[in-house]
């Protein structure tokens, strides 16, 4: 049985790069969503989806659930608990879900808070980016009370192709660190061996064709592959982020004492990359640098070559 998607009201805090289509998926799919964004002439676009814009968080306490989509820590007590915050009115949403990736000490004082509130939260980052959320691709791990998943999994489902329920408290973020931590080691092993191929006379696009085909191949080599056939370096995430999460990751590594020797050499590379003025651009032009490494010159092959997502 289809789930009626109008059962709840729905509040969204945050519409960047990823929040944006997220917010957007819902409101197609006949959710009721009012969102707040902190610069509103970059939402103000989502009316044309049937979304109601807000001036300020605490506009959306009366929803009856929430989704926080923000960058950092900070920014997600900042939205919930900081001035005119959506745990701050004399009313709190049933339900408060939290799609970011952020420090387990970060969601646990905004857990605590809502739980004071008679908020119930649940933990539910995301893996993927602007243009797997629109193929419907996305992917979501969520830990928190199981009665208030139950309550929100139609609207989790209508953000992409699988939800996974790990469990209460913030088991969630665990995954989700242990995820981007992956994602860190794997993009710069799957660069150096991309630049060896071409060193050795490959050239890049059919290197990747090769390992797309293979066993090795996933959702992930194959979108970042016009980037680094390409050079297309427009952000989806940027060295700064993934630098945080694999701060993240060493942190929760060192609190439960395990090695992440590949994590922590990765981490270096990414602030090396960062030092020489990549902030802004997709965290694959660690292309470029391993590049200057091998002394090797880099061009686009413009080469049309699939992401796998379209």
């Amino acid at each position: 049985m289809t789930a009626d998607l109008k059962a709840h009201k729905l509040g969204w805090i945050g519409v960047g790069r990823m929040g944006y289509p997220m917010a957007e998926r819902l409101a197609k799919a006949g959710a009721d969503v009012s969102v707040y964004n902190r610069t509103r002439a970059k939402a103000e676009p989502l009316t044309d989806s049937g979304i109601r814009l807000v001036a300020r968080p605490a506009d959306l306490a009366d929803r009856d659930i929430v989704f926080t989509m923000v960058s950092a820590s900070e920014d997600l007590k900042e939205v919930t608990l900081g001035k005119n915050g959506v745990l701050t009115a004399a009313k709190t949403p049933k339900i408060l879900i939290d799609c970011s990736t952020v420090s387990e000490e970060a969601s646990e004082e905004v857990r605590d808070a809502a739980a004071k509130r008679g908020t119930a939260m649940l933990a539910s980052p995301v893996s993927g980016n602007g243009k797997v959320v629109k193929a419907g691709r996305l992917s979501v791990v969520v830990s928190g009370p199981k009665q208030a998943y139950d309550t929100a999994l139609p609207y989790l489902e209508k953000l992409g192709q699988g939800v996974s329920y790990v469990g209460e408290g913030e088991l969630a973020r665990m995954v989700k660190i242990c995820h981007n931590v992956f994602l860190g080691v794997t993009i710069q092993a799957l660069i150096e061996v991309t630049v060896l191929a071409q060193k050795g006379g490959v050239p890049r696009h059919a290197f990747l064709d090769f390992m797309n085909k293979s066993v090795l191949g996933s959702t992930f080599t194959r979108y970042k592959t016009p980037a680094l056939v390409n050079l297309d370096f427009a952000p989806t995430f940027t060295p700064v982020l993934l630098r945080k999460d694999l701060d993240l990751g060493l942190a929760a590594a060192r609190k439960v004492g395990t090695p992440m020797a590949l994590a922590a050499l990765t981490r270096e590379f990414l602030q090396s990359l960062i030092g020489n003025g990549f902030v802004d651009q997709d965290f694959a032009t660690l292309l470029i640098q391993q590049a200057k490494a091998a002394g090797m010159p880099l061009e686009a092959e413009n080469v049309p070559v699939s992401d796998g997502l379209s």
